[in-house]
């Protein structure tokens, strides 16, 4: 059915919009899951997916957004008796800010206090009590670390992995590693939640030399609202800008309801931010129409704290309408209650890395259809919506069906290194979900070798065993390891945490910008930036711990805080360890022995010309211009790096 909700030469969202859009209205409800021509059971009652928990070992769940499936499956387990006898009901998620928000919901719910009865762990931060927690939702990474310790997750009677379609790396391994354990833990109950097109494929990974009987594939029907589809004309050049002036006009004409715009980044979303800032002052400078309600932007993305995310959750005032500038995390891992309207630019970014080079960069691809279609979805979850697509219908028919999943496009070194403290040594005869490319699991295997961490036969050393343990990447925990043997564990255990933060340093474009880097400045060591980042931890902790401390400093207070926060759960690692955490007392050249020792293989030479040579594949390597180097030449000659990521130039 084709409408226009504008009609030619109005003021419509975008002046691609204005001339007959081409619009669809699509409805977007439940869909029943078939395989080989049989459509499988449809539940609409809780006791009938309770009675297939109980019958079936491994339960595939499909659901609509809003059916309930993430916090009322849990406590429908509650209910029945699945956490008696001090067992626990797992749920995991691909991502932080969906463990966090969806803890906080359910424990509301059941009326108690947060990291009681319901709790939650993310990496470096753990609300829950191991005496009275029953519910915990948990990172799908944070899970697959405690198999390290209880091989066979004793303390769990249900695990429940939640939006497995994403197919993030852990998700796999985890699934993988579910998998081997069911085969000693009969008694262990699955529940696999995912979307349409993935569900076959999951049903089929379990059903593998099983009976039939082992496990199932179940749909919950939930309350969804049509979605009425708008596709842009023609192709544009700016989608940041585009959105802010859909998102503008929307709020002109369209009557109540909240915005989510997705994004491909934090840079977008900010320089979405600013472009709306722009347009605010006219709601105090000009009479709106009587439809128009004011505007409040809010971003969405993983750099923010856990309170910053979770601001997005909170209702808005009387007469006021949220636009929240997200990435693909409201894509499908939270709900936001009242968005009405959505605008999606087509594009999501995703970290690819090239095993021949060891390069990781940042690209900006198209989504799939299975994306879009969850993009689409979130404008339907309490009333009937639009989505604004800033694509041609054409584009939209040409996207592929899924996106990749992560393993195939990865850095296979820590998983690799964890599967083998697991026990589980050939890497030919795990079952994985989607297999690696045999080159990134072969660069990992050399990696690994040659840094110590496994021996000839490809075993565990004994400190390779220690460092699977740490949660932070190979390099880093190597580092605080050799620190005991050039005796600078203080100094190694700020600059492990520092870097695990990002945007340390707040530095604006213009006239502002200039200052901040002037600030900057008075932390800046010729040694590089490992230095530079020890010294603004240091002034931090002496002189601020204040948000208005970092702001004339121009630093970031919530990235200084989580450091504080990072270090101190490290410390806690190195102290188990029995690793001394004492001062090199002002001796660089110690220290820089030690930053060598975990970033060994990232090193590189200065040339004439201002480039560097990479000493592994000696590759032409350029400095970032957030670098402190970027302007000036290392001393020796040399530096070694964090990371290595293809932007436009190789930096």
């Amino acid at each position: 059915m084709s409408l226009t909700f504008w009609k030619p030469g109005t003021a419509g969202p975008g002046s691609n919009l204005d001339r007959a859009s081409e619009v669809e209205e699509t409805f977007l409800p439940y869909a029943p899951v078939q395989r080989q021509g049989e459509q499988l059971p449809i539940f609409k009652h809780r006791r009938n997916l309770l009675y297939c928990v109980e019958k079936y070992g491994v339960v595939i769940v499909v659901g609509q957004t809003g059916c309930g499936k993430t916090t009322q499956l849990p406590q429908y387990l509650l209910q029945a008796g699945w956490a008696d006898e001090g067992h626990v009901i797992a749920c995991t998620q691909p991502r932080r800010i969906a463990a966090t928000s969806v803890a906080t919901r359910v424990s509301e719910e059941l009326g108690t206090k947060l990291g009681d009865e319901v709790g939650y762990t993310i990496r470096f931060e753990d609300v829950s009590s191991k005496e009275k927690t029953r519910i915990l939702y948990m990172t799908d990474g944070m899970l697959f670390r405690e198999t390290l310790v209880d091989p066979l997750l004793s303390r769990y009677s249900v695990i429940m992995v939640d939006e497995a379609h994403e197919r993030s790396v852990y998700t796999d391994l985890l699934l993988g590693i579910l998998k081997k354990i069911r085969k000693k833990r009969p008694s262990l109950r699955i529940i696999v939640s995912s979307a349409t097109l993935d569900a076959i494929n999951f049903l089929d990974y379990f059903s593998q030399d099983r009976s039939s009987e082992k496990a199932t594939i179940v749909s919950l029907e939930g309350r969804t609202y049509p979605v009425e589809v708008a596709y842009i004309q023609e192709p544009i050049e700016d989608f940041v800008r585009k959105a802010a002036e859909v998102v503008w006009n929307i709020n002109l004409q369209q009557g109540p309801g909240d915005i989510l715009v997705f994004l491909t980044g934090r840079e977008d979303i900010e320089r979405c931010l600013d472009e709306l800032a722009e347009m605010l002052p006219t709601q105090a400078t000009y009479r709106l129409p009587s439809t128009a309600m004011r505007l409040l932007p809010l971003p969405l993305h993983a750099g923010l704290t856990t309170e910053e995310q979770l601001h997005i959750f909170q209702s808005a005032a009387s007469g006021t309408r949220k636009a929240i500038i997200s990435t693909n995390v409201a894509e499908a891992s939270v709900t936001i209650e009242g968005i009405k309207f959505v605008v999606d630019c087509g594009f999501v970014k995703i970290r690819i890395f090239n095993p021949t080079t060891a390069l990781a960069s940042l690209a900006t691809v198209p989504i799939s259809v299975a994306s879009a279609t969850q993009r689409a979805g979130r404008a339907g979850r309490t009333s009937p919506g639009i989505c604004y697509r800033l694509y041609p219908i054409a584009v939209f028919k040409a996207l592929p069906m899924t996106t990749s999943p992560e393993i195939t496009r990865t850095d296979m070194t820590t998983p690799i290194l964890q599967l083998k403290s697991l026990g589980i040594d050939d890497l030919m005869k795990f079952d994985w979900v989607s297999s690696p490319p045999a080159e990134s699991v072969l660069r990992a295997l050399e990696g690994l070798h040659a840094s110590g961490m496994i021996d000839d036969n490809g075993r565990l050393t004994p400190i390779g065993e220690r460092v699977s343990e740490c949660p932070v990447e190979v390099g880093i925990a190597r580092m605080l390891f050799r620190s005991k043997d050039y005796h600078c564990g203080e100094e190694i255990l700020t600059i492990a945490a520092m870097t695990t933060v990002q945007d340390v340093f707040v530095i604006p474009d213009g006239a502002a910008g200039a200052l901040a880097e002037l600030e900057r400045r008075k932390f800046t060591a010729e040694e590089g930036d490992h230095f530079t980042l020890l010294n603004a931890y240091n002034a931090f902790t002496k002189y601020g711990r204040s948000s208005g401390w970092c702001k004339s400093h121009a630093l970031s207070f919530r990235a200084m805080s989580r450091a504080v926060s990072i270090r101190s759960q490290l410390k806690k690692y190195m102290q188990r360890f029995n690793l001394p955490i004492e001062s090199c007392e002002g001796d660089s050249k110690r220290l820089s022995r030690c930053l060598v020792s975990g970033y060994w293989r990232n090193g590189a030479r200065w040339t004439a010309d201002g480039t560097y040579r990479s000493v592994r594949g000696d590759m032409v390597l350029h400095v970032h211009p957030t670098s402190v180097l970027f302007t000036r030449k290392p001393r020796t000659g040399w530096v070694v790096f964090h990371e290595m990521e293809e932007t436009k130039k190789t930096q």
